[in-house]
C-alpha cells in the first residue's frame, strides 16, 4: 500500500527525465507564438488555455499562414481527438474518482503525463492512490511547459536558429511512442502512422497528420482483430 505522498512524489519524479524534451518544445511554443504576430498575452494565454503543444504549434502555423478560423478549428479537433482515448484508458486505471478530481486531471492530460502514467500503472497496479501519482507527473509538466512558454515569448527570439530546438519536439514524442509499444499490433499501428505522416507532410494546412492519426487506428484495430481470431481460431 501506498500514500498519496509517495505517490504523488514519484509521479514527479517519474516525468522529470522527459522535461529534457518539454523545455525547448515549451520555448518553441513561446517563439512562434509571437513571431506569427500574437501578443505575449495571447501566446501566455493559449498556453495556459490549451495545454496541448502539438496542436498549439499546428495552430500557430495556420495562423501565420493565414487559414481561415474553421480550417484551424478542423485541424486542432482533430489532433486534439486523442485526448478522448487517454481520458478513457485513465479511466479504466484511477476508477471512481470525485468529480473534483475529473475537472482536475481532464485539464491536465497531456502525452507525456499520459503515456508515464500508463507504463507505471501496467508495471505496478498495486498503487493506492494512482491520480496523485498522475498529478505528480502532470502538474510538474505544467509547471515547466508555462514558465518556458513564458520565457520564449518574450526572451525566446535572442536563441540563434543554429540550436535547432524544435528537433527536440519530435523526439519527446517519440520517446513516448516507444515507451508504450508492448506488442505487434501497437508496432505495425506506429510504423503506418508515421510512414503516413511522412508522405503526407506536404499536405495542405497539416491535414497530413489528421491522415496519419486515422491510418494509425485503422491499421491498429485491423491487425488486432486478425489476431484475436487467429487466436480463438487456434
Amino acid at each position: 500500500m501506498t500514500t498519496k505522498q509517495q505517490d504523488f512524489s514519484d509521479g514527479v519524479k517519474a516525468l522529470l527525465p522527459i522535461q529534457l524534451g518539454v523545455i525547448p518544445f515549451a520555448l518553441i511554443a513561446g517563439v512562434s507564438a509571437v513571431s506569427v504576430g500574437m501578443t505575449e498575452a495571447q501566446g501566455i494565454g493559449m498556453s495556459l488555455i490549451v495545454l496541448a503543444g502539438a496542436s498549439q504549434l499546428v495552430a500557430i502555423q495556420l495562423i501565420g499562414l493565414e487559414a481561415p478560423l474553421l480550417i484551424i478549428w478542423i485541424s486542432t479537433f482533430f489532433i486534439n481527438l486523442r485526448f478522448l482515448m487517454y481520458s478513457a484508458s485513465l479511466g479504466t486505471h484511477l476508477g471512481k474518482i470525485p468529480i473534483r478530481w475529473k475537472l482536475l486531471l481532464s485539464y491536465m492530460i497531456t502525452d507525456q503525463a499520459y503515456g508515464i502514467s500508463v507504463v507505471e500503472f501496467g508495471e505496478h497496479p498495486e498503487r493506492t492512490h494512482k491520480h496523485w501519482f498522475y498529478l505528480g507527473a502532470a502538474i510538474t509538466l505544467w509547471i515547466v511547459w508555462m514558465v518556458c512558454t513564458i520565457i520564449g515569448v518574450f526572451v525566446g527570439t535572442m536563441v540563434p536558429d543554429s540550436w535547432s530546438l524544435d528537433f527536440a519536439v519530435p523526439l519527446t514524442f517519440l520517446a513516448l511512442v516507444l515507451a508504450t509499444i508492448k506488442d505487434k499490433a501497437m508496432l505495425i499501428a506506429a510504423l503506418a502512422a508515421g510512414i503516413t505522416a511522412v508522405l503526407a507532410n506536404s499536405f495542405p494546412y497539416k491535414t497530413g497528420l489528421i491522415l496519419a492519426a486515422v491510418v494509425g487506428i485503422a491499421v491498429g484495430m485491423l491487425i488486432e482483430n486478425r489476431f484475436a481470431r487467429q487466436k480463438v481460431e487456434g
